[in-house]
């Protein structure tokens, strides 16, 4: 295993994610979705980045080493912030624009912060696949 891979498959998870969540968000708004680029949305990169390098330590040292309990940790972190903590920060930044809508110097917030379980999931299964084709390639499969 080459050690490159630990930093090129997150790199990708985060590519790969990324177009895939411009693909579906143009197609649902049936325009070109720059706009739309950022947090929130299906699927989560975050979930991918994170669940790509769980997936990655997994199958290429096991589950028994330290590397896997801290990668581990992480993504469960990652997960329950994109699912809880940023969904809140939209929350308050609907209600900060609704009070603010009136004064023009204030700057609207961006509403779409968090996930819900389905774009994590999406983001999870994204990550594990990029994982799951590096570690693949790498080996000549």
């Amino acid at each position: 295993m080459k050690n490159n891979t630990y930093l090129i498959t997150p790199l990708l998870a985060w590519f790969v994610a990324g177009c895939l969540k411009f693909l579906i968000n143009s197609i649902r708004t049936k325009k070109i979705a720059f706009a739309l680029i950022g947090y929130g949305g299906l699927p989560s990169n975050h979930s991918a980045i994170v669940s790509s390098m769980v997936a990655l330590i997994a199958l290429n040292d096991g589950i028994n080493v330290p590397a896997f309990g801290v990668a581990f940790t992480l993504a469960f972190i990652v997960l329950l912030d994109a699912n809880s903590l940023r969904q809140a920060v939209g929350q308050h930044a609907v209600i900060i624009n609704r009070l603010t809508q009136q004064d023009p110097e204030v700057r609207v917030l961006r509403e779409r912060m968090g996930h819900n379980k389905i774009e994590i999931l999406a983001g999870i299964m994204v990550g594990i696949s990029v994982a799951f084709m590096i570690y693949s390639f790498s080996l000549g499969i």
